[in-house]
């Protein structure tokens, strides 16, 4: 049986074409491609790549100025956060959020608008595998175009299960029997007619938006469509540790606000879902307020 695409990249001794990360004392990170014949040069030196080719994962290399380097395989993480962008990235904790919450499986078939660079694409690829299927949908034809160079670069080789096209979701979204939806744009609240007709019951709709006001409409656009259960938003933060000895401390710098998610699950076509008891606070829905959810919008 062969190897899913990608993995032989992933393991093994050093290759001509892979990619290596170089880890320096001070702990900042270089990354390059190995190519027969060729040097890596810094200010503290150079090395050839042909001392990495052959090498295992995990070796150390030293320039010409005596400094060490620790030689390893970027990990996805790091990959996405270094590669070219057209568009900005969706950081590695977002997208760890996305695969966990919004359950993608190997083998699901889901829609993703907003390709940006790639980013979440890569990841998505990663999961569902190379029975699953990505039909990924991009406005911006620049953007495409990195993004595809990214992943396939990520892979190796284009990757059997991801599709591509250009143009608006709405406008073009064909797919039927969707197991996942995830929505990467300005405006996610525009595309939810259209990808609740393409989701299965039970399916999940994943959103990620970067402002409070496009939370709060996303969140009353679900809520206000009426074919799926209520919504859960959220953000996810990352913060580091310093640990020395018994100097025991968080880091002063942490990964912070980068953008807020929201889930939501299929109903059943003709259910409507039980009502959720709730109490907004006074005034939420007040005069001053004429978005979705608000008095002027149930008249």
């Amino acid at each position: 049986m062969s190897e899913p695409t990608g993995a032989a990249r992933r393991r093994g001794p050093f290759k001509v074409g892979d990619q290596v990360q170089l880890t320096d004392p001070k702990g900042r990170h270089y990354t390059f491609t190995l190519e027969a014949g060729k040097n890596f040069h810094t200010h503290k030196g150079s090395f050839p790549h042909d001392e990495l080719i052959g090498a295992p994962e995990g070796s150390v290399v030293r320039t010409t100025g005596n400094v060490a380097y620790l030689a390893l395989r970027p990990l996805l993480p790091d990959y996405v956060l270094s590669m070219p962008r057209g568009a900005a990235v969706v950081y590695p904790k977002d997208a760890g959020q996305i695969l966990a919450f919004g359950d993608i499986f190997p083998g699901a078939r889901v829609v993703e608008a907003g390709v940006g660079s790639g980013a979440l694409s890569t990841f998505l690829l990663r999961a569902i595998g190379e029975q699953g299927m990505l039909h990924s949908y991009e406005r911006r034809e620049d953007f495409a175009e990195i993004a595809q160079q990214n992943v396939e670069r990520y892979f190796g080789s284009p990757h059997p299960a991801w599709q591509l096209t250009i143009g608006d979701l709405q406008d073009n979204l064909s797919d039927t029997d969707v197991d996942r939806v995830v929505l990467d744009m300005l405006a996610p609240w525009e595309c939810l007619e259209a990808v609740s007709k393409a989701l299965v019951p039970g399916g999940i709709l994943c959103a990620y938006v970067a402002t409070t006001t496009q939370l709060s409409r996303t969140v009353e656009s679900i809520r206000e469509i009426g074919c799926f259960a209520e919504p859960q938003p959220w953000e996810s933060m990352i913060r580091n540790w310093h640990v020395e000895g018994l100097a025991v401390r968080p880091d002063h710098r942490m990964i912070g606000h980068t953008g807020f998610l929201v889930t939501a699950r299929r109903l059943a076509d003709g259910v409507e879902a039980p009502l959720r008891r709730r109490r907004p606070s006074k005034g939420a829905y007040g005069d001053d307020y004429d978005g979705p959810g608000s008095t002027s919008s149930r008249a």
